[in-house]
């Protein structure tokens, strides 16, 4: 019989293993520099500056509790206030917001966009966030608002995620989560309507939502169209998002 092989021969040489990989403590950005980023904090803080300007216009011409009430004008001040935040990040060299608040945003300034242009824009009497019963007069305050909001700070959050941001950050898992303001929203739309006076002319500020008019059956199955409308809307953004080439390859 042959004798057994000892486990552990002293004379034969150790067999090499691959090292280990401890954690690094130095951060990346201390390897890659940081880049910043001018012309995209510029372009971010104007179109922050414009949702802001659009909001206050809106305050100056309206009602403060009628005017925050509406989708667009919430929207718009969650728009401001991401810009701005992230005009401030590209200008500094810093982490870009989570793609999910961007994604969101954007989200949101489209719905506003949407809403507007194919719902609201050729109503009659005419839509107006001051509840007036003409149609604005072009180049106004009214007007000038309803543009701000719905055209040209929507078209800017858009440019800014083709062009100046990313491709392939957004997740389809984000977008049910993104209804959830929304939800909210129909919420709180919902039991406003219901507390203030049936004569009161902003009790319903949107007509497809008119519980009054329609009843709460109607307005709930007009409600949920348009939920699973923007359910929709989200993932064609995240289809979008992983087909779309890449602007830049740093973080802006």
């Amino acid at each position: 019989m042959t004798a057994p092989i000892p486990r552990e021969n002293p004379d034969l040489p150790a067999v090499p293993r691959p090292p280990l990989l401890l954690p690094s403590p130095v951060p990346a950005t201390a390897v890659v520099a940081p880049v910043r980023r001018p012309v995209v904090a510029l372009f971010r803080l104007l179109t922050a500056l414009a949702a802001a300007g659009g909001v206050a216009l809106e305050l100056l011409l309206g009602a403060p509790s009628r005017t925050l009430s509406y989708f667009s004008v919430q929207a718009g001040i969650l728009l401001a206030v991401v810009m701005l935040l992230s005009a401030s990040r590209a200008l500094r060299a810093r982490r870009p917001l989570p793609s999910s608040v961007t994604g969101a945003t954007l989200l949101y300034a489209l719905i506003s966009a949407l809403a507007y242009h194919l719902l609201l824009g050729h109503t009659t009497p005419p839509f107006s966030m001051t509840g007036a019963t003409t149609a604005p007069v072009r180049w106004h305050g009214q007007w000038a608002t309803l543009q701000i909001l719905h055209t040209l700070t929507p078209m800017a959050a858009v440019l800014d995620w083709l062009l100046l941001t990313p491709a392939a950050r957004l997740r389809l898992r984000q977008a049910a989560t993104w209804l959830l303001y929304p939800l909210t929203y129909l919420a709180f739309y919902l039991i406003r309507g219901a507390a203030l006076a049936p004569t009161n002319p902003a009790r319903y500020l949107y007509p497809f939502l008119d519980a009054a008019t329609h009843g709460y059956r109607s307005t709930l199955a007009n409600a949920l169209l348009l939920g699973l409308a923007m359910y929709a809307l989200a993932v064609l953004l995240v289809a979008l998002d992983h087909t779309r080439p890449t602007p830049v390859r740093r973080r802006v």
